[in-house]
């Protein structure tokens, strides 16, 4: 494999299921040598960023509900797994479960994309108070938002790859 296809590899699922991020900042010349996770994340939120709209709503779409079917039928990325996991979200009530579901419905049937928040360092009382609030945001205010937190979960992801730098 070649020094991009290795890159895209490893790199390719940091922002989720969206590969062309980090083909993009390759290709432009934004990755040094040597790798950090800050060198790196600069680069692919800068690319993030300069995408247009329809494929940052891309990326923001390709992020799973928090605690929703994929969860349910073990179908998420081992990145979001370990990470909703992590905030115990492999573990809710029937109650719980049935918030989460309904917020979902309803944060998507307005925004468009799923809620998407870092949850590391977060419990699920963190969680859906965070949910509650921001399921009144205006579209834009959220799709903001959503992408900043799609950035951080970047950045959280490659700082468990590489050295901080």
């Amino acid at each position: 494999m070649t020094a991009r296809g290795d890159f895209i590899e490893k790199f390719g699922g940091v922002f989720e299921h969206s590969p062309f991020i980090a083909e993009r900042a390759y290709d432009c010349g934004l990755v040094f040598i040597p790798l950090t996770a800050k060198g790196l994340h600069a680069a692919l939120v800068s690319v993030f960023r300069k995408a247009g709209r329809e494929e940052r709503l891309g990326v923001l779409r390709a992020h799973p509900d928090l605690a929703g079917r994929l969860a349910i039928a073990g179908e998420l990325t081992e990145d979001s797994k370990r990470e909703q996991a992590g905030a115990g979200l492999d573990e809710l009530s029937a109650e719980e479960h049935a918030r989460f579901t309904e917020l979902n419905t309803a944060y998507t049937e307005k925004f468009g994309f799923p809620f998407i928040i870092a949850v590391k360092g977060l419990g699920k009382q963190d969680i859906l108070a965070a949910f509650e609030k921001r399921i009144h945001n205006s579209v834009e205010e959220e799709f903001e938002t959503a992408a900043a937190q799609v950035e951080r979960i970047a950045l959280l992801r490659l700082l468990s790859m590489l050295p901080e730098g």
